[in-house]
C-alpha cells in the first residue's frame, strides 16, 4: 500500500509540475505575441518591416504573422493582417501574391505596389496560414481562398527539371538559359506537407523529394551548407548575382525540416556542424562566405540564435535554451524566434 500511495504521489507531482510549466510556457508565449503585435503589426493589419529602410511590408511577414496568429489561437489579428494583404497585395490575375509594398513608392505617387512579381515563400505562408486558420476556426472562405492561392503556385511555380519537381522562387526573372535559380529556404516542407493534403496532387511530393534530394547534393564550403540562392545547373552552385552565402534566408532551412519532421542526420549535420563550432562561445556568427569561408563579425539575432539552438538540442528540442523576445529585435529576428517556439511548442503536443 505504501508502494501504491508513493508511486500516486509521484505520478500526481509529475502531473502537476507538466501542468505548471505548460502554463508559465503559455503564458510566456502570449506575451511575446502581445509585444511582436504591438511592435510590428498596424491597426489595419499591415506586418512591417523594420530591418528596412523603407519599413516595407511583405508577403513573407504578412503570411508568417497569419501563421502565428492562429498558432496563438488570435482571430481578430488574424482576420487584420489577411484582409489587408487581400486588398493590397492579391493585385495579380492568378491570384499570386505580389511581393511587397512600400509607403515610399505610396508617397511617391506610383502606387505602394511597383513590383507585381511574388514570392513563393510568401504565397505558401499565406496559403499555408489560410488552410490552417479554416481548420481552426470553420471558416470557409479562408479553404477558398487558400485553395485559389495553392492552385496558382501549383500551376504557376512548380517547374519540372532534370532533378524533379522544383520551387520557382517568384513567378518571372529564376528560369535562366544558364539553369534554375532557386532558394532552398522557400521549401516550407511543414506547408508542402499540410498542402499535398488539401490539394492531393503528386506534384507537391515530388517537389518535397527533390527539395531534400537539392539539400544533401548542394553542400557548400568549409561546413558543406547550402547557398541562399543556388543556381541548378550541369551541377549545384552557389548562383551568380548573389552573396556566396549560407546567411539570413537558408538559416531558415532547419526549421522547416524540424517542424515537418524530415529531419535526418544527413540533412541537419551540416547546420550542427557549422553552429556547433560556436558552442560554448558567447558568439554566433550571422553568415559564412561559402566561397572563402569567413565569416560574419556580427553576433546573430536572437531568431537566429533560436533555430540554432533547437538544431544543436535536436532530438531533445526542450533542451535548447531559447532567447527571450525583447524589444531590442527588429521584425525579421522577432518572426523568425517566434516561428522557433512554434514549431517546438507543435511538436512537443504531437510526440
Amino acid at each position: 500500500m505504501d508502494c501504491v500511495n508513493r508511486l500516486k504521489t509521484l505520478l500526481f507531482r509529475t502531473v502537476a509540475s507538466l501542468l505548471l510549466l505548460h502554463g508559465i510556457n503559455a503564458g510566456a508565449a502570449d506575451a511575446e505575441w502581445m509585444l511582436f503585435k504591438q511592435r510590428f503589426l498596424q491597426p489595419e493589419g499591415r506586418v512591417v518591416d523594420t530591418g528596412h529602410p523603407d519599413r516595407i511590408s511583405h508577403t513573407e511577414g504578412q503570411g508568417m504573422t497569419m501563421l502565428l496568429a492562429v498558432h496563438h489561437d488570435d482571430p481578430a489579428a488574424f482576420n487584420a493582417v489577411w484582409q489587408w494583404t487581400r486588398q493590397n497585395l492579391q493585385v495579380r490575375n492568378d491570384k499570386l501574391l505580389a511581393w511587397h509594398w512600400s509607403p515610399r513608392d505610396c508617397a511617391a505617387g506610383n502606387g505602394c505596389v511597383t513590383d507585381k512579381n511574388n514570392a513563393s515563400d510568401g504565397d505558401l505562408f499565406v496559403a499555408w496560414a489560410l488552410l490552417r486558420a479554416h481548420r481552426k476556426w470553420k471558416n470557409p472562405d479562408y479553404l477558398a481562398a487558400a485553395t485559389e492561392i495553392i492552385h496558382a503556385i501549383r500551376k504557376q511555380l512548380l517547374l519540372k527539371t532534370g532533378r524533379g519537381i522544383v520551387l520557382l522562387p517568384g513567378a518571372e526573372g529564376f528560369d535562366k538559359a544558364e539553369g534554375v535559380v532557386i532558394n532552398p529556404s522557400y521549401w516550407l516542407f511543414p506547408a508542402l506537407q499540410e498542402i499535398a493534403q488539401a490539394d492531393p496532387s503528386p506534384e507537391w511530393r515530388d517537389l518535397q523529394q527533390t527539395g531534400v534530394n537539392l539539400l544533401l547534393e548542394g553542400h557548400f564550403g568549409r561546413w558543406g551548407l547550402p547557398a541562399d540562392w543556388i543556381l541548378l545547373g550541369d551541377k549545384l552552385t552557389p548562383a551568380p548575382g548573389f552573396p556566396p552565402r549560407f546567411s539570413y534566408g537558408a538559416v531558415r532551412i532547419p526549421l522547416y525540416l524540424l517542424w515537418a519532421k524530415s529531419e535526418t542526420t544527413g540533412l541537419l549535420s551540416p547546420f550542427k556542424d557549422y553552429w556547433g563550432h560556436f558552442k560554448g562561445a558567447k558568439f554566433i556568427s550571422a553568415w559564412t562566405d561559402l566561397n572563402d569561408n569567413s565569416i560574419d563579425s556580427y553576433d546573430a539575432s536572437y531568431g537566429i540564435r533560436g533555430i540554432a539552438q533547437l538544431t544543436l538540442a535536436y532530438p531533445d528540442l526542450n533542451s535548447a535554451q531559447m532567447p527571450t523576445l525583447d524589444a531590442t529585435q527588429d521584425y525579421y529576428s522577432s518572426v523568425l524566434l517566434l516561428l522557433a517556439k512554434t514549431m517546438r511548442a507543435e511538436r512537443t503536443l504531437r510526440n
